[in-house]
C-alpha cells in the first residue's frame, strides 16, 4: 500500500510546485510597500503628508503587452483601496493584448509628471497637486491612474482661445478624429473596464479633457 501511494504523494507534490510556479510566472501581484520600494519614493512621488500614509498604499505588479508583440513586466503605486481593481483590470487588458507601452514607477523620472507623460508612462501614486491650482489631486490618493499618457493628453483652454496640452509632445494627439496607436476612446476595452469597476473618465470631462486619466470616487 505504501508503495502505491508513493507516486500518488509524487504526483501531487509536483501539481503544488507546478501551480505555485505558474501563479508565479504570471506576473500579476499585490503587496504592501516593500522598504526598496518606499525608500525610491522618499522625496518624489511620497512627502510626509496628513492625507496618505504608508499603510494606504500598496506595490503592484503588473504585465502589459505591446506592439512589439511581447509580454513585459510592469510596476505602480495605488491607493489599497483600489488595488484589486486595478489588478482585474490589467488582467484583462493584458489577456485581449491591450497595448500600453510602459508602466513604470514615477519615482523612475524624479515625480516629474511631464518628464514621464512625454514617455508615454503609465503611472497611478505622485503626491501632488492639480497642476496651477493648490486642489490635491486624486493622484496624491493613489485613486488615479493615467494610462499611454503621451498620446492620451490634458488639454484645457484658456480664456483668450490658447491651448494647453500635457505632455508638450502630446498636441499630435488632441484631435481624436484622427486613427493612431495607444488611443483611448469611449467604448474601448480599456474604457468599459475601468467604468465597471467604479472609475471615471477624464476624456468625458466638459471643461477640459484628460484623455489619459481615470479616477475613483471613494463613496
Amino acid at each position: 500500500m505504501q508503495l502505491l501511494r508513493l507516486p500518488l504523494l509524487l504526483f501531487w507534490l509536483c501539481t503544488a510546485v507546478c501551480v505555485q510556479s505558474q501563479n508565479h510566472s504570471e506576473g500579476f501581484s499585490v503587496q504592501e510597500i516593500p522598504d526598496s520600494v518606499w525608500e525610491k519614493m522618499q522625496g518624489k512621488t511620497w512627502h510626509p503628508n496628513p492625507h496618505v500614509q504608508r499603510e494606504d498604499l500598496r506595490y503592484l505588479k503588473v504585465l502589459h503587452w505591446d506592439y512589439d508583440e511581447r509580454t513585459h513586466q510592469g510596476e505602480l503605486v495605488c491607493n489599497r483601496l483600489i488595488a484589486d481593481k486595478l489588478l482585474a483590470i490589467f488582467r484583462e487588458l493584458y489577456a485581449h493584448h491591450y497595448p500600453i507601452q510602459r508602466i513604470r514607477l514615477a519615482d523612475d523620472y524624479d515625480a516629474d509628471d511631464e518628464r514621464q507623460m512625454e514617455d508615454n508612462n503609465t503611472s497611478c501614486f505622485c503626491y501632488r497637486n492639480v497642476p496651477d491650482t493648490k486642489k490635491l489631486s486624486y493622484h496624491a490618493r493613489g485613486l488615479a491612474i493615467d494610462i499611454n499618457t503621451r498620446y492620451n493628453p490634458y488639454v484645457r483652454y484658456r480664456k483668450d482661445g490658447s491651448m494647453i496640452v500635457q505632455p508638450a509632445n502630446g498636441k499630435a494627439y488632441v484631435d481624436r478624429r484622427k486613427p493612431y496607436r495607444y488611443k483611448i476612446v469611449e467604448g474601448d476595452l480599456c474604457h468599459r473596464l475601468f467604468l465597471k469597476h467604479g472609475f471615471t473618465w477624464g476624456g468625458s470631462w466638459r471643461t477640459m479633457k484628460d484623455y489619459q486619466h481615470f479616477e475613483y470616487h471613494v463613496k
